[in-house]
């Protein structure tokens, strides 16, 4: 029978996703999520507690990536720089998954409830970060200064890539909004000659 096929899991999210975003999160049931991935309801419960752990998967080795990357980043390495590391060690968790993520964020821009819980999740991977870097050797405060700093500027990077995929890979947009934070402190005439000077690179390369 059907519901017995490989990656009954898979075939499951890409369900859910295409009627999330054809017909609404709200409006689409667990019935109608297995039904159209050629499932029972009772299948759909065993990979699923519920449809919104579809979208935020209690499994998911985001956390842990980013934990045992911050442990194992080079010692020498600053703080930020140790973010840096550990969320371009993350980067394949993403990449791997692209087209069902764009799908995702389509979704959670479209319900501000679920908006909420994704604003949770990254502050919940903040307290990772932050505890892998107290872990470190790091006080309270600069780790969680970091941790911090390092998911708002991943937050960012994110939407820039979930938007525009084929302009820079995500691993790019990471660095280029962290090395945006590290330029707030700077002043600003430093920060605009950097930035010609970028960008008259760019055009002698061009």
């Amino acid at each position: 029978m059907s519901r017995w096929k490989p990656d009954a899991r898979g075939r499951l999210e890409k369900a859910a996703l295409e009627l999330y975003n054809h017909q609404g999160f709200d409006a689409t049931t667990v019935a109608e999520i297995a039904a159209r991935a050629g499932l029972t309801e009772r299948t759909f419960y065993r990979y699923f507690a519920d449809k919104r752990e579809v979208l935020f998967p209690g499994d998911s080795p985001l956390a842990d990536t980013l934990a045992d990357a911050t442990a194992t980043a080079p010692v020498q390495l600053p703080p930020l720089e140790v973010i840096a590391y550990a969320l371009t060690e993350a980067v394949p968790v993403f990449e791997e998954r692209g087209d069902l993520i764009r799908q995702r964020q389509a979704v959670i821009a479209a319900n501000p409830e679920l908006q909420e819980r994704e604003l949770t999740k990254l502050a919940t991977l903040a307290s990772t970060l932050a505890h892998a870097l107290r872990e470190r050797g790091l006080q309270t405060t600069t780790a969680i200064l970091a941790a911090e700093i390092g998911i708002a500027a991943f937050r960012v990077a994110y939407e820039l890539w979930v938007n525009d995929p084929d302009q820079n890979t995500l691993a790019q947009r990471i660095q280029e909004t962290l090395d945006t934070a590290r330029h707030l402190a700077t002043p600003a005439e430093q920060v605009a000659a950097t930035e010609d000077g970028s960008l008259t690179g760019q055009e002698n390369v061009a």
